[in-house]
């Protein structure tokens, strides 16, 4: 993890002051920038030195083989990689013809502030070359989210000491050096040069390259202009040549003086536009972003932040760490949602080049929750990818002789870039977390166009998939046999708890929306009879329960596996699927990250409390926390069966996952999950909020570090704010119809007067709460 303090703790931005370069890489992936179409990692401008260049354009991406030790019916052949396309953030300064770069000469200050609600990241530097020549660097860069196509950035210089000569370079690049750090060569083929030049054009003030992608056929065009302020005097000229488009601006600035430029750069990428047409379509966004203009940009960028925090802030009194994590996060998801018009949201978003770019069940499970309640437009772009890639899907199931559909455990395309089978193919659980987007978004919004159009043909095809793959058995019960849960940990198992209870969910709200939708579910060729064997299935679905030890196995029989010797592993050899095989997993009692847990969250209408105390208690001391995606979970059913101190910790773990780099790999992007977990670990765990069948309720109880939780939600059109204290919540109606709110069990009416009710004092913790030796949670004190 990140050893010394690199960012300043701030409730509205992420701010470094001094520049490490040994964590350059952990922060070009916290200071990315997206809107969700476009991706620039937080390279220095000069864009040397650097951990990791990055430059990304969702969905595009490049084939490569998937490797195989043994050919085997159904295995993908062909995987994809996101590709790090036409890099134009590029601009390099020389001071009397000496390069600017931070290794060499003096960085008297150097300070980088990501704003949250501007939506740019500002740099700051003070240098001397190593022949002294004096200058101060002010950078401001966007990507706008009101102008899908485009990115721009204000670059200034200004002599400090006495007169400089001083050139600033603009550059559009291609086929830049990737580190690339996996052990297979052939991915490392791939991505060496995966671009093949197809036109550059650089005349007057324009600067202009097109690509193709060799194997999947990708078009990629990127142009560049500029508006220039300078001493009298100052020249321009623009050359292009071969993967390398530049424009250079020469001048002498006096001490005090300075040049501006302003660079508007713009993106398009197709696999079917010609090229002709991909031309014409950059040249058209660079002249509605100079319309605009910098100041313009800039204001509408904080137009569009100033209402996403209106129906989305977070407020934590007591933990200022915790503050600034939660709002990190929800800036990193409307980043990678903000315009993603019917693309996938990858797991790092578009922040680096980790899981190869690809989109997982991350999204429905732990991203969409909070765009849903925060911004539904995105939620409803990310359904709607999934509906378009529902024939992909359908195809897959044909394959593996399956009815309906089997998605893709990670895919960018929508076609399985998965190899391996027991964490891939078998995690058929994503079907059921696809539906249960599609059910909490229409629960949510109440939108029933939505819900006959994108949702019903998603949940047809999934409730197919399940009823194929599940049967009933002498006892009438029905099971799923031979599946992947969210623990990576226990493979290729029987009536896994959590997929037999998502199945469930999906299998009776496809039958209800097929009901509700008549005409549409017969254009499906949804019977009568079919929408009943889903009810019957779901009605007979088997969730086994250890008698003996009075908790719920994971799956069946897994509680009478050996347990791990936890005492006998040391720290160092966690992560463990880094240092033991599989198959001594996949036999023992050791947990990647919360399964049973999930369920217990997801479909807590399953358990009873004294349930939920058992099963907490009993997974704690087996989960090992191997997965980011784990802490977030673990907090919520920690806050409630009563652990809030526990809970407390694990919030803490969610949050900083990034910001202190818990995991050892930022490096390859932020962990969107995570990030999104730190809003769940707070709404649903100290907020208590749960909501299903049109009702949403809340249950809240803080920890005694926080001294007061405020948060925002949309919920059946309407704006809700809830402000929880240590002994009441107040809720408030800022917009839209009256709502029927829960509280600790107690439903009653919200409208234009807010209501405050007493938080009843939590019951004492029953059962003592440990984890595995060596995987304790760092207990959390607030700052």
């Amino acid at each position: 993890m990140i050893q010394h303090p690199s960012f300043a703790v701030e409730p509205w931005s992420v701010r470094e002051h001094h520049l490490h370069l040994d964590v350059l890489a952990q922060t070009e992936s916290v200071f990315a920038l997206s809107n969700g179409h476009i991706g620039l990692r937080g390279n220095l401008d000069e864009g040397e030195p650097y951990g990791q260049p990055g430059t990304y354009l969702n969905s595009v991406y490049e084939l490569r083989a998937l490797p195989h030790a043994e050919a085997a019916y159904g295995y993908p052949e062909s995987g994809q990689t996101v590709v790090n396309v036409t890099n134009g953030k590029l601009i390099r300064l020389l001071v009397d013809d000496e390069p600017f770069d931070v290794r060499y000469g003096t960085l008297h200050e150097h300070e980088r502030v990501l704003d949250m609600r501007a939506g740019t990241l500002t740099r700051r530097a003070h240098w001397s070359s190593p022949t002294g020549g004096e200058v101060r660097v002010t950078s401001t860069r966007l990507v706008s989210f009101t102008h899908r196509a485009v990115v721009a950035i204000e670059y200034e210089v200004e002599a400090v000491d006495r007169p400089r000569g001083v050139v600033v370079q603009s550059e559009l690049v291609a086929n830049e050096t990737v580190a690339y750090t996996g052990d297979d060569p052939r991915a490392a083929a791939v991505l060496e040069s995966p671009l093949v030049l197809e036109e550059n054009m650089a005349k007057e003030e324009l600067a202009l390259m097109i690509h193709r992608t060799r194997a999947s056929g990708l078009r990629v065009a990127a142009a560049m202009c500029h508006d220039i302020d300078g001493p009298e005097g100052t020249r321009v000229e623009v050359e292009g040549s071969g993967d390398v488009s530049r424009v250079t601006v020469a001048t002498r600035l006096q001490p005090g003086q300075r040049l501006r430029l302003v660079k508007f750069f713009s993106y398009g990428w197709s696999a079917k536009r010609s090229r002709p047409a991909m031309h014409d379509q950059v040249v058209a966004a660079l002249a509605a972003a100079r319309l605009v203009g910098w100041e313009g940009l800039r204001a509408d960028q904080r137009r569009f932040l100033d209402t996403f925090w209106a129906g989305a802030d977070v407020e934590v009194e007591g933990d200022a760490e915790v503050q600034q994590a939660v709002r990190f996060g929800l800036f990193h998801l409307v980043q990678a949602s903000a315009r993603l018009e019917d693309r996938p949201i990858p797991g790092k978003g578009l922040t680096g080049s980790g899981y190869d770019g690809h989109a997982f069940w991350d999204t429905e499970i732990f991203v969409l929750p909070v765009l849903t309640y925060t911004y539904p437009r995105a939620a409803i772009d990310a359904l709607a990818w999934r509906r378009s890639i529902l024939p992909m899907a359908e195809e897959r199931a044909v394959q593996l002789g399956l009815r309906g559909a089997a998605f893709p455990w990670r895919t960018i395309n929508g076609e399985e870039c998965s190899g391996y089978w027991p964490a891939g193919t078998a995690a058929f659980h994503i079907n059921a977390d696809i539906a249960d987007a599609v059910r909490r978004y229409v629960d949510v919004t109440g939108d029933m166009s939505f819900e006959r159009d994108t949702g019903l043909p998603l949940l047809v095809a999934t409730a197919r998939l399940w009823r194929a793959l599940g049967h009933h058995d002498a006892l009438g019960r029905f099971r799923i046999d031979g599946v992947t849960g969210p623990d990576e940990y226990s493979a290729v198992a029987d009536d896994n708890v959590y997929t037999n209870l998502m199945a469930q969910q999906n299998l009776r709200v496809a039958a209800e929306a097929a009901a509700r939708h008549i005409d549409r579910a017969r254009q499906l060729g949804v019977t009568v009879e079919e929408a009943a064997t889903w009810r019957d299935a779901a009605t007979a679905m088997f969730v086994p329960y250890d008698e003996l030890l009075n908790v719920h196995p994971q799956s069946e029989g897994f509680t009478k596996h050996a347990i791990w010797d936890f005492d006998a592993t040391r720290p160092e050899q966690y992560p463990l699927l880094l240092h033991f095989p599989y198959f001594d997993l996949y036999r023992k009692q050791v947990v990647k990250q919360a399964d049973l847990v999930l369920a217990m969250h997801l479909r807590g209408d399953a358990f009873t409390p004294e349930q939920k105390a058992r099963n907490f208690a009993y997974y704690e001391a087996l989960t090992v926390r191997d997965s980011s995606l784990s802490a977030c979970t673990q907090a919520v059913l920690a806050a409630e069966v009563g652990q809030l101190e526990l809970a407390y910790g694990y919030l803490g773990e969610a949050a900083l996952m990034d910001l202190e780099d818990l995991e050892r790999n930022t490096v390859d992007g932020i962990h969107l999950a995570s990030l999104a977990g730190t809003w769940i670990a707070l709404v649903d765990g100290f907020g208590g909020m749960r909501t299903g069948e049109g009702r949403i309720r809340f249950a809240p109880r803080l920890p005694p570090e926080i001294t007061q939780l405020t948060f925002r939600l949309r919920y059946h059109g309407s704006l809700l704010q809830v402000r929880v204290t240590p002994s009441s919540a107040t809720y408030r109606l800022l917009d839209g119809p009256p709502l029927t709110l829960g509280h600790h069990g107690k439903e009653f009416p919200v409208d234009e007067k807010p209501v405050t009710r007493r938080i009843p004092k939590a019951p004492a913790p029953g059962l003592r709460i440990h984890q595995p030796s060596g995987r304790e949670v760092v207990p959390r004190h607030s700052n």
